[in-house]
């Protein structure tokens, strides 16, 4: 309640803004809609609003994906009418697996381009279900949504364009800025062994991934957007980078030698320093000076592996600040090298898939069993919720802020289009009487906690006072299609509440089988772009570990750790290769088998007495670096295995923990 107050009373000039170009985009829609003289010209007005973000390049990308999409569906909606209109079982069949498909597919893409998978597989059923009565004027009814949804979409995103712009790529700035701070602390406390780090890491790869995601929306605001959101894209891997740099450092000196220790600190405090102060000096010029230091007689290769990896964490940091100051200024960043590559979850994705396909069966079965003609717009609904919302693991919660929606839609709608509609004539009483209601509406839409509400009032609010075309607008068809909106939505929320894997320790099996799969194909992926291809990868595991942690008891609460010592073992592998890219091994064979016999390993996984496990691997290994010519990379690719071999065991020794539990 809070909330809403605050929204309603207190908005932000922001909100303001956002929700007075929103209503006037929507309005000259439905007004431009009327005049062109569409079937439903409410769905003109509907689009601006399900488009309406408050930055620029959201509303482009978002118009974009939902043109596709749009496009998409109405083209498989005529295919199904055309194919399949005088079998209803096939007919709906086809459909729940077009929508099941379509989810799953969302699910699986991981981006704002997967609201095109969404649209698609509503946008089918919106427009098959009213034209089943007569089919021959199918493409009629495709033509006449898409005419209505791209003109929303033009509307809206020339308001956004022009009315108060605001751009995603000025928003990057500041958050970009706050992610390298947040990074170099993190960094610093890694180096000096402090536990406090680690509490401290998910918020910085939460970070990480959201600055990712806003820069797919900076694309698209101009050259300028292009630059930074190239750099943002660098800016991430080198931040990734240096994280899991710092995390070997912090490992490699706990085991550091009293000798070795008295070379080293020095340099690790002025390395410290500089994270402390990034402005303070420069990383390049350190990294040459450290390069140039002489190693001690009777160091061990431990410490010259340690020097090493400071040197590679300057260098990652000097790469961080290039790509910050491209960001910061809008230039183009060098060495890009492409973005993350996403984790995905088959299994998970075709029971999200699952759930969105039995949800509309089970309504189109009510429908062919009852013949109630309000149950075509329950199966709409329940096809929009579970595509907009099947694939998120908080499906049961948003399901009910969309039912919070509707039912405070009913008494406004009722208001409008029962009482005030009928007395008032004109363009101008219209849009009084919807615009109040929509206008508050969407300075609740601005606040992230009543998003989804405020949005499925807004939606409701439109479909309820502007009744589709053809149907008498009087109490009785109002209620109607109220109560079918309540049951598509109610049908929706308890697929989500039967079809919903609460298991913690499955998604920590799945994800550790994941992580394992990784680091098995780190032996043979071609090493330009596995430093990012893995960092993606591990990062959203990291926070979905992180996610069902709490939901463990104490016990079983390894699995958060067996992602950070999955993570350091990748580092540690992609390490070593490069160690023996560099040293250029006379044996081969032994480097290939090494590796192979390391994938081997990896894929059976790390447990409880199967240190000893990685031995054959190691010497294998070993012995490839032997032929190599003595020099720094020989003597670091040493090092490496060695801490595989340390890093392997204490992973090992961890998973006592979890077969006790």
């Amino acid at each position: 309640m809070r909330e809403l107050l605050h929204a309603l009373l207190l908005p932000s000039p922001l909100a303001l803004r956002f929700a007075t170009k929103t209503l006037f985009g929507g309005l000259l829609a439905l007004w431009v809609a009327m005049r062109l003289g569409l079937d439903q010209p409410q769905w003109a007005l509907m689009t601006a609003f399900i488009v309406a973000q408050p930055m620029a390049g959201m509303v482009v990308q978002k118009a974009l994906a939902r043109i596709v999409g749009t496009l998409a569906g109405a083209a498989m909606a005529v295919l199904m009418v055309a194919v399949a209109a005088q079998a209803p079982w096939l007919f709906l069949g086809w459909l729940a697996l077009w929508i099941g498909l379509c989810t799953a597919s969302s699910t699986l893409l991981r981006s704002a381009w997967s609201y095109a998978f969404v649209l698609a597989g509503y946008t089918a059923v919106l427009i098959t279900l009213p034209a089943i009565g007569e089919p021959t004027r199918v493409f009629d009814h495709a033509v006449a949504r898409c005419s209505e949804i791209l003109l929303g979409i033009v509307c809206a995103t020339t308001v956004s364009a022009v009315v108060w712009p605001q751009h995603v790529s000025e928003q990057l700035l500041g958050q970009a800025r706050s992610t390298w701070q947040a990074t170099l602390r993190m960094a610093a406390a890694e180096i000096a062994d402090d536990t406090a780090g680690e509490s401290g890491l998910l918020p910085l790869l939460g970070q990480i991934l959201a600055i990712e995601a806003q820069r797919e929306h900076a694309w698209f605001e101009g050259g300028e957007g292009r630059r930074r959101a190239r750099a943002i894209r660098a800016l991430s891997r080198a931040l990734l980078s240096l994280i899991r740099t710092a995390r070997a450092v912090g490992r490699q000196r706990r085991d550091l030698e009293a000798a070795d220790a008295a070379w080293l600190m020095p340099w690790l405090r002025r390395v410290d320093a500089l994270l402390q102060a990034p402005d303070s000096a420069d990383p390049a010029q350190l990294r040459r000076e450290l390069l140039e230091q002489a190693q001690p007689p009777g160091s061990s290769a431990g410490a010259l592996y340690l020097r090493g990896r400071l040197v590679l964490l300057l260098d990652y940091l000097a790469r961080a600040r290039q790509a910050l100051a491209a960001v910061e200024q809008g230039t183009a960043v060098a060495n890009d090298d492409g973005g993350f590559s996403a984790h995905r979850d088959l299994r998970l994705a075709a029971l999200y898939g699952v759930r969105a396909a039995v949800a509309l069966l089970v309504l189109s079965a009510f429908w062919l069993a009852t013949g109630w003609g309000a149950a075509v717009g329950a199966i709409i609904l329940a096809a929009v919720v579970c595509g907009l919302f099947a694939s998120r693991e908080n499906a049961v919660q948003i399901g009910f802020g969309f039912l919070r929606g509707i039912l405070m839609a009913i008494p406004a709608s009722f208001v409008c289009g029962q009482l005030l509609l009928p007395q008032w004539s004109g363009f101008a009483m219209l849009a009084l009487a919807l615009g109040v209601p929509l206008w508050l509406g969407t300075l609740c839409m601005a606040r992230p906690a009543l998003m989804g509400t405020a949005t499925s009032f807004s939606l409701h609010l439109i479909v309820l006072t502007l009744p589709t075309t053809g149907i008498a607008p009087n109490v009785a068809n109002f209620f109607n299609e109220a109560l079918g909106m309540l049951l598509g939505v109610g049908t929706a929320v308890m697929a989500f509440r039967l079809f919903n894997l609460r298991s913690p320790r499955w998604h920590g099996r799945r994800l550790m089988q994941a992580t394992l799969r990784d680091l098995a194909a780190l032996t043979e992926r071609r090493l330009a772009g596995a430093d990012a291809w893995f960092a993606g990868r591990m990062t959203e595991r990291l926070i979905q570990l992180a996610r069902h942690f709490p939901q463990l008891p104490a016990e079983q609460r390894q699995r958060w750790d067996d992602g950070l010592l999955g993570l350091d073992i990748g580092d540690e592998l992609l390490h070593l290769r490069l160690c023996l890219e560099a040293a250029h091994p006379a044996d081969r064979q032994r480097q290939v088998e090494g590796l192979a016999l390391l994938r081997e390993t990896l894929l059976r996984g790390p447990a409880a007495g199967r240190g000893e496990a990685l031995q054959p691997a190691i010497r294998a290994l070993g012995a490839a670096l032997e032929s190599a010519v003595d020099g720094p990379p020989r003597r670091l690719g040493e090092g490496a295995v060695r801490q595989l071999q340390r890093s392997w065991n204490q992973w090992c020794a961890a998973q006592e923990a979890v077969d006790v539990a």
